[in-house]
């Protein structure tokens, strides 16, 4: 499943990309990202982390939640909306035990 995920996600990269004529020096400059982060994603078939995810949603002028919809725009909840501003200001050992906690939490 993680595979999939991964393909999806650059597969959706290289949609968006395509759209606006960008290469991957394009992207990475609209981004702010250094281009060997944003090759480097493509050519290892690497799956940008979250907060790269998101950095690139930013300089492609889209809300992460329309990265993931399927040609049509997802409207975020207030509570999705908040959870996603906060998780933003987390640090990545912030990130890790609240993945850890909801993780824990889905198997009971």
């Amino acid at each position: 499943m993680e595979i999939t995920l991964r393909t999806e996600i650059l597969e959706r990269l290289e949609q968006l990309m395509a759209e606006r004529g960008w290469s991957v020096y394009r992207l990475a400059r609209e981004c702010g990202l250094s281009e060997s982060t944003v090759a480097n994603i493509f050519r290892r078939n690497g799956s940008p982390s979250l907060e790269t995810l998101q950095t690139m949603c930013r300089g492609l002028g889209i809300p992460m939640s329309r990265f993931f919809a399927e040609n049509e725009m997802v409207e975020l909840t207030p509570e999705l909306r908040e959870l996603f501003e906060q998780w933003a200001l987390l640090t990545k050992e912030q990130k890790n035990s609240i993945l850890e906690v909801i993780r824990l939490l889905g198997q009971k």
